[in-house]
């Protein structure tokens, strides 16, 4: 093998290589595969509003659930500082749970 050879295979292996094949090994033609006759349809009509179900002011606004949630835990720690407070009237002492980030079993 010449050197002139040798240059013109190793180029027709990169070229192999980083070009996209010719095309002549395709794969055999698909089968057509006979279908089924489909069902027919019934069209799809969108449901209209009923207007009893449409939202009136008397309704309550819809509110987003995290709005919800930071509402009813500061309605908790209200009860829970009305707890304590009572409880302080009369003489009982609860304290905080956590001291110095280690909770405190009473």
């Amino acid at each position: 093998m010449s050197v002139s050879e040798a240059i013109a295979w190793i180029f027709e292996a990169l070229l192999r290589l980083l070009l996209p094949p010719s095309g002549r090994h395709r794969a055999a033609p698909h089968q057509h595969t006979p279908t089924l006759p489909r069902p027919a349809r019934v069209p799809h009509v969108p449901a209209q509003p009923v207007l009893s179900e449409l939202p009136d002011d008397s309704a309550p606004a819809m509110v987003r659930p995290y709005v919800l949630a930071h509402a009813q835990r500061e309605e908790r720690a209200a009860r829970r500082l009305r707890r304590t407070l009572w409880l302080a009237v009369h003489g009982i002492d609860i304290g905080p749970r956590v001291i110095h980030g280690v909770r405190v079993v009473a």
